[in-house]
């Protein structure tokens, strides 16, 4: 059964790292604070929850007009490449994204890949469609989940893709992240995004993180264990985990750009902790949402210009995943397995007794 962490409420938005005082660098965010800040990308989920056997679901990210006919720039990095991110080598051969990208869990991802190309070829303008790459991403959830059960329907996958809105996104144990385990904790889906200066010009960078990884959690270069703020210790993990970053953006960038985007989205992973275990899938995917091609519009930014978006994407990274930590909820799964939330109270206490002892505050 699900069970909350002693004396501590249900998380809320009010939950989110930048609400309890832990904002990471100096750019401004979205008014969300997510990645649909980016104009035109909508986020979408579906949550299976069945406790104590099933804790999973798959979460849609959906940029307007994305399709076969209409793809966008892309760039992919797999930092270490034990996992499935289905349609990769396509994006890395031609960087170009031609479908939604959806995560799920391991071993539902085929199934889910199945359920995309069924919409996409239902999609106007797609009747003459005979090639699809689908897009689709993973995290092992077999520690809080039977994954084997293979629980995402494509119903499921519709129903995340046709509900996938603008505005803020739900975190922590939804959608693709609602069985997820990061760093001790509890984690799941997390977002956040940055008002990027670009050679004169404001863009807009917005990251979604699937956080699933091993290692030790860094908090303002602080480690944090789960007994370093009152929780029972996690106990051994498996070798199993992941994480997927996808970042988005308005700034006029090619597939070759938004590739590097993409590897400095698995460097900031490093940031919170991240282990980069053996069994650990660590991607990035970037895309741009000026579609390809497209005769008029800005020039693409120099590659010199390009630091403040590399900046942007650092910081929202890390940023998100202490989002997904935050926001998530204690679970319990099959076999008796739990992993609690990171508590705000207690995190910022050990924080600002860290910075009392050292005579500066948190962060200074």
């Amino acid at each position: 059964m699900r069970a909350q962490d002693p004396n501590s409420p249900p998380p809320t938005a009010r939950d989110r790292a930048r609400a309890v005082g832990l904002a990471v660098g100096e750019l401004p965010t979205g008014p969300h604070n997510a990645l649909t800040d980016v104009p035109g990308v909508r986020v979408g989920h579906t949550t299976l929850s069945r406790p104590p056997r099933v804790h999973s679901g798959v979460t849609a990210i959906v940029p307007d007009g994305v399709g076969p006919g209409s793809p966008l720039p892309a760039g992919m990095f797999a930092g270490n490449g034990y996992g499935k991110l289905i349609g990769a080598t396509q994006i890395a051969e031609l960087g170009a994204l031609e479908t939604p990208v959806l995560l799920t869990s391991t071993l539902s991802a085929f199934r889910v890949a199945d359920a995309l190309v069924g919409w996409i070829l239902e999609r106007p303008g797609n009747a003459a469609v005979r090639s699809v790459n689908p897009v689709v991403g993973e995290c092992n959830d077999g520690l809080l989940s039977d994954i084997r059960s293979r629980p995402v329907l494509e119903e499921h996958v519709r129903a995340a893709l046709d509900t996938a809105s603008y505005g803020p996104v739900a975190e922590g144990c939804v959608g693709g992240g609602t069985g997820l385990t990061a760093l001790g904790f509890k984690a799941g889906i997390g977002t956040s995004s940055r008002r990027v200066p670009l050679a004169g010009r404001e863009d807009t960078l917005g990251v979604l993180v699937q956080a699933n990884f091993g290692g030790t959690l860094r908090v303002r270069g602080r480690t944090v264990t789960p007994a370093d703020v009152g929780l029972p210790p996690a106990g051994p993990a498996p070798e199993t985990g992941s994480c997927m970053v996808v970042a988005a953006t308005d700034a006029p960038l090619d597939a070759r750009q938004l590739t590097r985007l993409a590897h400095r989205a698995v460097y900031a992973l490093a940031r919170v902790g991240a282990g980069y275990g053996h069994g650990s899938g660590d991607y990035g995917l970037a895309f741009g949402t000026r579609p390809l091609g497209t005769p008029a519009g800005p020039a693409v930014i120099r590659d010199d210009d390009l630091d403040p978006l590399f900046t942007a994407v650092l910081d929202a990274v890390e940023e998100a995943v202490l989002n997904a930590l935050l926001t998530a909820t204690t679970t319990t799964g099959p076999g008796g397995h739990t992993r609690h939330r990171l508590p705000a109270a207690p995190l910022l206490a050990l924080l600002q007794g860290d910075g009392a002892r050292e005579g500066e505050q948190p962060g200074s």
